[in-house]
């Protein structure tokens, strides 16, 4: 089996001009390897797809009660959001709940994602600031958890800190890996990140999104965030992004999160495949970057369309649901820039089975 396969071609009329290649794993939450495409065991970084399971030991420990987060305030910590006004201002009333200032968020900053927020930016030539970061909300959640426990704000991202030790102990759990296992690297922005087996991270979004095997606390503290992420699309990305509107189509029974250079995760609930909880993970090899068109928008050109397949083969999404995401794929037009169509994007792989 080679590592990497072809995952979705684009064609220039009857030739096909590139193809992205990837590796895929569906695994059920009792750890069944279901279909795979690729190597299921390639090892990737989950990137920003990691954020639920960092935000899982704050919420174990009753970080949401303690602090009293909403949950558009939990959905924001799992979030790489895209620095739209609700995304700053919801981030700026978690760190005055939670007693803490922008300042000692470590992320570093960037231009907003979001065309509104960053034409503002640019015409009044605004500095962005730490809570303009995508991961502003995962970082505060951090800094959450450290003050609850009265540990150092400082070196919250140390990964011998108490708060990094916690998550990599609740993934290596969830993932069914030991701590050992796991390679750590360091994320864009700044915080401790994690490389597995897309077995593995499959196997963890399925635990996420069917706790029943976990115990009481973990299994709760899953379903806050599921819970969360599914109810309030809209702060996970950004409206009209791929992650919020398949969640918004899923209707509370689908989950997913994107993460830099061609990471995604998926999870699906008990009883729409099956009944066991799902999870879905892949990488693209190239890195899948995002482009912006002339609206300041900007896009995947492989995740989205790939993800919709997988989901439109496991049939876990009917005919009204692939309609009303006809815009992310899975087959599309190919058009030039004066909208004449000119070939098409489309996926090239079966899933079948192991």
């Amino acid at each position: 089996m080679s590592r990497f396969e072809p995952l979705l071609e684009l064609t220039r009329g009857r030739v096909v001009e590139s193809i992205h290649l990837g590796a895929i794993a569906v695994v059920d939450s009792q750890g069944t390897l279901l279909h795979s495409y690729g190597d299921p065991h390639t090892v990737a970084f989950l990137r920003s797809s990691a954020k639920p399971f960092q935000a899982l030991p704050f919420v174990e420990r009753l970080g949401v009660e303690h602090f009293g987060f909403t949950p558009k305030e939990l959905a924001l910590s799992c979030a790489s959001h895209v620095t739209a006004q609700i995304h700053l201002d919801a981030v700026r009333g978690l760190q005055a709940k939670i007693g803490i200032r922008e300042s000692d968020l470590q992320c570093g900053a960037h231009l907003p994602g979001d065309p509104a927020m960053l034409k503002f930016v640019i015409k009044n030539d605004i500095t962005p600031t730490a809570n303009f970061n995508n991961c502003s909300g995962k970082h505060t959640a951090m800094l959450a958890c450290a003050k609850m426990q009265g540990l150092p704000l400082d070196t919250y991202l140390q990964t011998d800190h108490p708060v990094q030790r916690d998550i990599l102990a609740c993934f290596a759990k969830m993932s069914g890996l030991s701590r050992e296992q796991i390679a750590l690297g360091t994320d864009g922005c700044s915080a401790p990140n994690f490389a597995a087996p897309l077995y593995n991270a499959a196997l963890a979004t399925a635990r996420l999104c069917d706790p029943r095997d976990l115990g009481e606390a973990r299994a709760a503290a899953c379903r806050k965030i599921t819970s969360a992420m599914t109810s309030h699309p809209e702060m996970i990305s950004g409206a009209g992004e791929f992650d919020c509107e398949l969640m918004k189509a899923g209707g509370g029974r689908l989950l997913t999160k994107r993460g830099a250079e061609g990471f995604q995760i998926t999870g699906i609930l008990p009883g729409v495949v099956g009944e066991r909880g799902l999870g879905i993970a892949f990488k693209v090899m190239d890195g899948d970057p995002s482009r912006m068109n002339d609206k300041l928008e900007f896009s995947a050109r492989v995740r989205p369309a790939v993800t919709l397949e997988i989901l439109r083969q496991l049939g876990a999404l009917d005919k009204e649901q692939l309609a009303a995401l006809a815009a992310f794929g899975p087959r599309l037009p190919v058009k030039n820039h004066r909208g004449i169509v000119v070939g098409e994007s489309r996926p090239v792989f079966d899933l079948g089975s192991v």
